[in-house]
């Protein structure tokens, strides 16, 4: 009896940066035989500073990019991508891979991950998410940064819902949202999570929703 191939697992990337970036980095990326293409999200930036503040320019547009890449690749590609494109100054980028759970199409690529995920064992950071109605983002960042948080990145969405009901978690569907990603270092998750659900008031129904991700290496924080 032959033996069944072993499946391969999958990363997805995160890149984060200035706009105008996400293009170069796909292009770069897949002629570095990293990842076969991505996604490119629109974005927001904050910068805490009080003179930025003063002037009215503590929100830089940004650009996430996401792609999927195999497993053993990942590490690699955080680390070429962040020293092509200068991570290690500081307000050009960061860049984070989580493990997928299932994957499915790029190439005809599938990837069911039928045991416990392994991601982020070894990393120092979660990444935070929080969806909250539009004009609220500001607010999370704010709590959070409260609880030791250096700033976040707020993505504009939407509620999405199904035809036989009017609400998805608890909250309205079809208003525009605002999706916030905070990177924080483990020790400090359970502070800012407790501040946002408190200064926000998430637990009460129709007020937010957040969920963790263990980042599984991350490039670019320092």
């Amino acid at each position: 009896m032959e033996n069944s191939p072993v499946p391969k697992e999958y990363q997805v990337l995160y890149i984060i940066v200035n706009y105008g970036l996400a293009s170069k980095i796909i292009k770069y990326a897949k002629e570095r035989s990293l990842t076969t293409g991505g996604t490119v999200i629109p974005g927001i930036g904050t910068i805490k500073n009080r003179l930025l503040e003063l002037l009215g320019l503590t929100e830089i547009r940004k650009e996430i990019v996401l792609m999927v890449t195999e497993r053993a690749k990942a590490a690699r590609a955080l680390e070429e991508i962040g020293q092509k494109f200068k991570f290690n100054k500081p307000h050009t980028g960061i860049g984070f891979s989580i493990a997928a759970k299932e994957f499915w199409g790029g190439h005809n690529h599938s990837y069911g991950n039928t045991e416990e995920s392994r991601g982020g064992e070894d990393s120092m950071y979660d990444a935070i998410f929080v969806v909250v109605d539009r004009g609220k983002a500001e607010l999370v960042i704010d709590a959070a940064t409260k609880a030791g948080s250096r700033g976040g990145t707020i993505i504009n969405a939407r509620g999405s819902g199904i035809h036989e009901t009017s609400k998805l978690f608890a909250m309205e569907i079809e208003p525009e949202k605002e999706v916030v990603l905070i990177l924080a270092e483990k020790k400090l998750t359970e502070p800012i999570v407790s501040n946002i659900r408190e200064e926000l008031h998430i637990d009460k129904p129709g007020k937010g929703i957040i969920f963790i991700q263990a980042v599984d290496k991350a490039y670019g924080l320092n």
